[in-house]
């Protein structure tokens, strides 16, 4: 089965639910980004997506691609938090252009894609997160743009309990209700 992305704009949730279906027994990959955010920022040469933004999109085009690779070997459903697609919405979010190499890179995933929109209850700023909820807000609107662009259908994740969201997802992909 190709990974499942759960995507969206920041502080919507995400992690939170791919949390919750890893303790369901699914596997799951976490956000590369935000590691990479933190690795980079312990170094004083670090790679920032506001400091080097095609650098930074390089950085996580590379992890991403081993994320994918390892997930599509599994045997069972693999949720990621964020793909390929996300580094292209947000290279256009930053005024770049959006390369082959990144349109290309971005197939090869399930052909839907559960959306997180940011809820303004939960949102928070922080060091690896320094958009406000507006931007958030604009952001996840361009990742919709960028994955309907690719070819992928967009399934919008009720707002809801973990549990609730979770049980959506999944009832989605038990019946059938997606594309493979």
């Amino acid at each position: 089965m190709q990974p499942i992305i759960i995507t969206g704009g920041p502080g919507a949730g995400k992690t939170t639910l791919l949390q919750a279906l890893a303790q369901r027994g699914y596997l799951t990959y976490p956000e590369v980004s935000r590691a990479l955010i933190r690795e980079e920022s312990a170094r004083d040469d670090g790679i920032l997506p506001w400091t080097d933004l095609p650098g930074f999109a390089a950085l996580c085009l590379d992890r991403m691609s081993s994320q994918r690779e390892q997930a599509a070997c599994s045997t069972m459903p693999a949720f990621v938090d964020r793909a390929i697609g996300d580094i292209c919405a947000y290279l256009k979010v930053g005024g770049l252009p959006v390369t082959a190499n990144y349109l290309a890179a971005a197939q090869g995933y399930h052909s839907t894609v559960f959306f997180c929109a940011p809820e303004a209850s939960i949102y928070v700023q922080d060091d690896e997160r320094p958009h406000n909820f507006a931007e958030a807000q604009a952001i996840h609107r361009e990742l919709v743009t960028t994955y309907q662009a690719l070819g992928y259908a967009v399934a919008e994740v009720p707002w809801g309990t973990v549990e609730a969201r979770a049980n959506w997802v999944l009832a989605r992909l038990r019946n059938g209700q997606i594309g493979e």
